[in-house]
């Protein structure tokens, strides 16, 4: 009896202070590692395969395009939708959202001056887009938006996906210390190429080892995307039509 009463209090204690106690669990607290056995490579691969095959996520990235910062923040399904803000490399920020194939942007005067109209617009041509866009929506159709810094790929996960596959490197990756992404535990990857160096956070988690964050720095590209909210369903509200400009309507007039 003696013996029970002293497991019971001890029992006790641990319950009353499981939320930071030690020398209770006899480490049985301590979650098994999934990726035991496994190298940084297969990690890697695993990691990759398990977020392209994500139906939804969210993504937030901050890093630098031409030596100025540029923030993205958006959320995008394999159903083509897709919504978010971001901040031009140049000054501004807009906000995002698509559907069905086409795109809607609404961007601040300085979004609009700093990046409106082609390449070379001068600075009366930008005005001009400015004051025409203010508190509307821009409408772009798919092939318009879509392609490399187009708005529609910000609505493909598939081209997102396949550009994470083909972009993250799975030959000769070190495993470092395990660490912390928002409160989940995560392997960290890393691999210096020159004077870039990419480390992954992966979800320690053996049903869904997703891809957590990823950090850049060195190179000419440094910054950092994290990935959440996988599988979550995206809503869009598409905007009202009396509240846009159509892209292909400016472009009738133009020509």
């Amino acid at each position: 009896m003696r013996a029970n009463r002293k497991l019971w209090a001890a029992a006790t204690v641990c319950v009353a202070v499981i939320a930071g106690a030690t020398g209770c669990s006899k480490g049985e607290d301590k979650a098994a590692d999934p990726f035991a056995g496994l190298t940084a490579d297969a990690i890697a691969d695993k990691a990759v395969e398990t977020t392209k095959g994500a139906t939804a996520f969210r993504m937030h990235g901050t890093g630098k395009t031409d030596g100025e910062e540029m923030t993205v923040e958006f959320s995008v399904d394999d159903k083509g939708n897709c919504q978010g803000t971001m901040k031009a490399p140049k000054g501004g920020s807009a906000e995002i959202v698509g559907t069905g194939g086409t795109s809607y942007m609404k961007g601040d005067d300085a979004f609009w001056k700093s990046s409106g109209g082609e390449e070379g617009a001068s600075a009366e041509e930008s005005d001009s887009m400015s004051a025409m866009l203010k508190g509307r929506w821009l409408k772009m159709p798919e092939e318009s938006g879509a392609g490399e810094g187009g708005t529609g790929a910000f609505c493909d996960l598939k081209q997102i996906v396949k550009d994470m596959d083909e972009e993250t490197p799975r030959k000769g990756m070190t495993r470092e210390a395990d660490a912390d992404v928002d409160g989940k535990a995560a392997a960290v990857l890393s691999k210096k190429d020159k004077a870039e160096t990419t480390t992954f956070y992966v979800a320690k988690d053996a049903a869904k080892p997703y891809i957590l964050r990823v950090v850049t720095t060195g190179g000419d590209d440094p910054g950092t995307v994290d990935f959440s909210d996988f599988d979550k369903p995206v809503t869009v509200t598409v905007p009202p039509a009396d509240q846009t400009v159509d892209m292909a309507e400016l472009m009738k007039g133009a020509s």
